[in-house]
Formats: structure tokens, C-alpha cells, sequence
């Protein structure tokens, strides 16, 4: 295969995989990163299901693997371990036909004055998490599910700095009177706008309370602002609670019909998050490589 950063800049779709965490419930295992620890066998399985169904790129397990959220879960102490492991079970399952990306996403605290860490320990976290994914062998990284924008940047510029790989930044939005913004009050506007100056090979947009057709609204927003390379990767539906489980509806087809027209207001990387399967990711590589 061709460098991840060369297949970004050849045009075509390359397909991201869909939800691992969602899988992992569906399949009796404890979803996050320890699942590499406690049930490997299924993680495995998913990357592999994701692979036959036509997936360019799987996401490593180790979204919210960082030494901040691990430590406030307990798990700190199995760092290393998690984020390898997580490593080698996509590697072998990826099997030299997909490309790794390694998954990061947000601390779960705040930055000051509204938290207790400074930036520079922000910085130095997402740093030691790229870091690992590297030097375990992934070909780019991802950091996605973001709700704060500065946040985002900070890890962006880390990741950066810590591996010289392509990086993949993606907000979750929601929508927000008649516009869509972050948990966290941010624009659409001001992500793209910071997240090009923090140095994000390709921007994009996933999870949030939005469906595929509203993140299609949010890429072709994107595209006005920005030529780097988007991704898409929206939920099965918008979330709703159903004796007591969240759940997303949409079946393959219209997921991938939402889909399909975020590819056609710009998005190059497109996949699924929460809810989806690799039937939802097979139904979207059927549209678009018909």
C-alpha cells in the first residue's frame, strides 16, 4: 500500500470502520480500552469484520487510552499495556490490507480556569499517547469525539510534534438553534479555523446528537471554510433511550444514504461511529464503489 498520507491526497473515498465500542456491548464483552485486556478475542473479531467489509482504515481500541482518563478510571498502571495490545490486535487483524489509525480523544476534564489542568499538561498526555501508537507501528492518528476546541488543538500540535504522522482531528456537535455547535459552545467556524492553524491533516466531524444527513450540513460548512481533507463519521441515527439503553436506528441503507452525502459535500474519509456495524459500513462501500 501506498503511505496513509499519499492515499489522503489521491482523491478516491478511503473508508473508515464503524462503532468498536457499541460492538463490543453487542457482543458481551465490556466496552473502552480495557475490552484489549479482558476480551481480546472480540475486539479482534470487530477489526476483522470491519476489514471484510470493505474498511480502508480501522481504529485502534485505545479511544479513551490516555494516561488522564486512565488514571481517574483506575487504570493508569496498565497504560502501556492497553494502548500496545490495542495496537497488535488491529495490526494483525488489518493483516497489511487496511491502514492503523491510532484513536485518542478528549481527558473527560476540563482545562483551566473551568478545571484543574494547565495546557501544558494537556500537551504533555496526548504527547505520551501518540507517542506509544507510534512506536507501536500505526500509520496515522486520530483524535476524535472532541467537544472543546482548544483542547483539540492542544492535542493536535502533540500529536504532531510526537510522530510526524498524518492526524485526523474530529468534532462531536449537536445541534444548536437552527446551527450546530460543541458541548462546549464552539462553531463550526472557529474548529475549522483552529484545528487548520494547529496543523490537522484532515478535519472532520463524528458522534454528537446530530444524524448522517445534519453532519452532511456540518461538512458542507466545512468545505466553504477549508481545503484540507474532511471525515465524516456519524452515529446510526441521533441517540434515544429505550428502557434505559441508548440506541440508534438507522439500518445500513439509510445510514448510508446519509452517508453518501456527506461524501458529496466534500467529506473524503467516511465511516460510522456509535451504533453502527460492519452490515452499516459494507452498505456505505456498496454505494460508493459501485
Amino acid at each position: 500500500m501506498v503511505s496513509f498520507a499519499e492515499a489522503l491526497a489521491g482523491g478516491r473515498p478511503l473508508f473508515l470502520d464503524g462503532a468498536t465500542g457499541t460492538q463490543i456491548t453487542a457482543r458481551g464483552g465490556e466496552a473502552g480500552p480495557i475490552a484489549n485486556l479482558n476480551c481480546p478475542d472480540i475486539v479482534s473479531a470487530i477489526h476483522a469484520d470491519y476489514r471484510d467489509a470493505g474498511a480502508d482504515i480501522l481504529l485502534t481500541n485505545t479511544l479513551t487510552a490516555n494516561r488522564i482518563y486512565l488514571e481517574h478510571a483506575g487504570l493508569a498502571v496498565r497504560f502501556e499495556e492497553i494502548n500496545r495490545i490495542g495496537v497488535e490486535l488491529c495490526k494483525r487483524a488489518a493483516a497489511g490490507r487496511c491502514y492503523v489509525c491510532g484513536d485518542m480523544t478528549s481527558t473527560g476534564k476540563f482545562l483551566e480556569p473551568l478545571g484543574e489542568y494547565t495546557e501544558e499538561q494537556f500537551y504533555e498526555n496526548a504527547f505520551e499517547q501518540a507517542g506509544l501508537l507510534a512506536r507501536c507501528g500505526v500509520d496515522c492518528i486520530i483524535i476524535e469525539t472532541m467537544t472543546d476546541v482548544r483542547e483539540t488543538c492542544i492535542d493536535v500540535r502533540a500529536a504532531k510534534d510526537a510522530t510526524g504522522l498524518p492526524v485526523i482531528a474530529s468534532m462531536a456537535f449537536d445541534p444548536a438553534g437552527g446551527d450546530f455547535r460543541t458541548m462546549m459552545g464552539d462553531t463550526v467556524e472557529k474548529a475549522v479555523s483552529e484545528l487548520a492553524k494547529a496543523g490537522a491533516d484532515a478535519i472532520g466531524v463524528n458522534c454528537g446528537t446530530i444524524d448522517p444527513f445534519e453532519a452532511a450540513s456540518v461538512i458542507r460548512r466545512m468545505r466553504a471554510l477549508t481545503n484540507l481533507p474532511l471525515a465524516a463519521q456519524p452515529n446510526a441515527g441521533k441517540p434515544e433511550l429505550s428502557a434505559g439503553q441508548v440506541t440508534f436506528g438507522l439500518g445500513p441503507e439509510e445510514f448510508a444514504e446519509g452517508v453518501v452525502r456527506c461524501f458529496e459535500a466534500g467529506a473524503i474519509l467516511v465511516g460510522g461511529c456509535c451504533g453502527t456495524t460492519p452490515r452499516h459500513i459494507a452498505a456505505l462501500v456498496a454505494r460508493l464503489r459501485a
